[in-house]
């Protein structure tokens, strides 16, 4: 039997969840010098008694955890430690098998109307592949939607994004802020 959802007088999330459990999503982005330390890491994190304990007592929290490994496009800028007290959205998207080459020449000269608050790049090798993250920064969401709007009205954004739509499979967008412990902050 299906339940059906009455679309009375309630909030959506009343209607659609009948739990008070709420959950929170965290991103952690680590960077590695190289795939041998992103490997020494790895076999620490599953021979390190300390750090399985941390990671058992961490498990009665967690709903899933899923990792990836990726590498930065070679046109972005690298992620430096800054402080600007902004917020970060990351732009996640899944493309269609076999056009991620198509995806980095469009951005190679997209990237260009959208510089000063670019932030990272990376694609993914190892985790879900063809899955492409964009991280920018903005002061607030006033300033996402000044920004986002100030690059439509530059010739040929519209072209890049008219390129690259159709190579996607599925996309996200987070708004994060960061961690005090963060470099770019």
């Amino acid at each position: 039997m299906v339940r059906k959802i009455d679309t009375g007088k309630e909030s959506h999330s009343s209607l659609l969840s009948d739990a008070e459990k709420v959950y929170e999503l965290h991103i952690h982005i680590w960077g590695y010098d190289g795939w041998n330390h992103a490997s020494e890491v790895y076999n620490l994190k599953r021979n390190d008694t300390t750090l399985i304990a941390l990671d058992k007592d961490q498990e009665p929290f967690l709903r899933s955890r899923q990792n990836q490994f990726m590498l930065a496009f070679s046109f972005w800028p690298t992620p430096e430690p800054q402080v600007n007290n902004t917020m970060y959205e990351m732009r996640s998207y899944v493309l269609k098998p076999g056009t991620m080459i198509e995806w980095g020449n469009n951005w190679a000269r997209g990237i260009n109307f959208r510089r000063n608050n670019a932030i990272a790049g990376f694609f993914s090798q190892i985790g879900q592949l063809y899955m492409v993250h964009h991280i920018w920064r903005y002061d607030d969401l006033q300033a996402r939607r000044e920004i986002r709007e100030s690059a439509w009205r530059k010739p040929g954004w519209d072209e890049c994004v008219a390129y690259t739509v159709p190579l996607i499979k599925d996309l996200r967008s987070r708004w994060m802020s960061p961690n005090p412990f963060s470099p770019i902050k």
